[in-house]
């Protein structure tokens, strides 16, 4: 059996006896089979029996069938419509699009489109600068994704790719208030990705990269950076880079070290882990060894692709070679952004006192974060059933959201340092503790506190 998750989450109709015992005999059943059940609603009643809808957290597939067939042969028990809670949720999409002006008779007509909006069109032709004041412009982005390097679902194209960059832009406008817009490309050859990009970037004020895979991905930011007047962020590299360094800023005061003296063992080289490297070292972490899947990277490994070998250039001091075994023998410090199941327990017991370990693979952590705790001082996850859940919604609202303020056209290191060290501080001193080092995404002061620190620093570099 799995471990249950709203993710895998079912809701079951069933007619049942109308008896005081028939609700903790239901629950009895499903709990027997590995699930959890979340909720119990009365949809009818008659004299003989009663309607339930049976919503319940599964462990997946295997266990939601299991379930329904033990309640099918539970006696007097009907088992009627089965409905998956997440497809229900994403049914017709999640995003829509509205006017924000009314259009109720011909005077509204005449102002919002023709011909009142003839003077619009060539104010802005005349002066490219007002798009930004009297178009969607303003409050734009895109998300942008060819769907090569999907979750942790792989190279799924782009209408895999579309459900997950709905989501992203339901969640702009949630924490932040932006108006994102998923674009998926059907193509994943680098030049035509960067022109589709610049030629659809006039009505955006950021571009959002998205689920791009490495090392494609750095020459499409790079490019794009160089190319278009509006700022362009990869969040599977700087919104991972920002929050894991915020959360490691908090459990080193946790455990009581300092940043320029920890030892660091970073597993992954792809997106992330590049992103990771950059923003912990920004932030003062002088030794880290990076471990890719051909083991511990060093200046003197062959076969290195240009990406890998400017790691290897910038890291690893004590010239390490080997695996990841060998590396994270004594580091005070272990970040996985790479694969399922690597770090094993004699792993972290190997670290120094104190260790704090992020094990950040998604769906499936380097190291179940309830082994790991077994020894390590400080553990995160991306999981949202453990304490410490590093998840980029942290980072990447409020970043836009100060980009868009300050009307910046770049991004910037300076910047994503400010919005590490603004997420950092929102877990005040009397809050922190071991099972706290990073806010919540619901936390009330997150998104507005990174995008503070953002528009300062935006508008300082202007």
């Amino acid at each position: 059996m799995s471990t249950p998750s709203v993710s895998n989450s079912i809701t079951i109709r069933l007619e049942v006896p109308p008896n005081a015992a028939t609700v903790s005999t239901l629950t009895s059943a499903v709990e027997g089979q590995g699930g959890v059940v979340t909720a119990v609603d009365v949809s009818g009643s008659g004299a003989d029996h009663l309607q339930i809808d049976l919503t319940v957290a599964t462990g997946g597939d295997q266990d939601r069938e299991r379930i329904v067939q033990t309640l099918r042969e539970m006696p007097g028990v009907t088992v009627g419509p089965v409905s998956d809670r997440v497809f229900l949720a994403h049914l017709g999409g999640k995003l829509t699009i509205e006017s924000r002006v009314p259009i109720r008779h011909r005077d509204d007509l005449s102002l919002v489109y023709t011909p009142g909006v003839a003077r619009v069109s060539q104010q802005i032709a005349d002066h490219p600068e007002d798009a930004r004041r009297l178009t969607i412009k303003r409050n734009t982005i895109a998300v942008v994704s060819d769907g090569s390097a999907v979750l942790g679902l792989g190279n799924i194209g782009p209408l895999g790719a579309l459900p997950v960059m709905e989501g992203k832009a339901a969640l702009f406008k949630r924490f932040a208030g932006i108006d994102a817009f998923p674009l998926v490309l059907d193509t994943q050859d680098v030049e035509e990705i960067i022109a589709t990009v610049k030629n659809v970037a006039p009505v955006f004020a950021g571009i959002n990269l998205e689920d791009i895979s490495a090392p494609r991905c750095f020459e499409i930011e790079a490019r794009l950076r160089a190319e278009l007047d509006i700022p362009v962020f990869h969040d599977d590299q700087h919104g991972t880079g920002i929050v894991a360094t915020a959360a490691l800023l908090n459990a080193l005061t946790v455990v009581g070290k300092k940043v320029e003296d920890v030892r660091v063992v970073l597993s992954g080289a792809g997106a992330a882990g590049s992103a990771v490297l950059r923003m912990m070292q920004a932030a003062g972490v002088r030794d880290v060894t990076v471990v890719d899947i051909d083991g511990i990277i060093h200046v003197s490994r062959e076969g290195m692709h240009a990406s890998v070998q400017e790691i290897a250039e910038k890291t690893n001091p004590r010239g390490l070679t080997g695996k990841l075994s060998d590396a994270i023998v004594g580091a005070d410090v272990f970040v996985g952004v790479s694969a399922p199941n690597i770090l094993t327990e004699a792993d972290v017991q190997a670290m120094a006192p104190d260790s704090i370990v992020f094990a950040l693979a998604n769906p499936v952590a380097e190291i179940d974060p309830a082994i790991a705790a077994r020894h390590a001082a400080v553990v995160a996850s991306g999981r949202s059933d453990y304490a410490n859940q590093i998840n980029n919604v942290l980072a990447f609202p409020g970043v836009f959201r100060g980009l868009l303020d300050a009307r910046s056209n770049k991004v910037t290191d300076d910047m994503l340092l400010a919005a590490a060290k603004a997420l950092a501080a929102v877990v005040t001193p009397e809050e922190l503790n071991p099972t706290y080092v990073i806010p919540s995404v619901f936390h009330p002061e997150v998104h507005e506190t990174v995008a503070a620190a953002v528009r300062e620093v935006a508008e300082r570099d202007r």
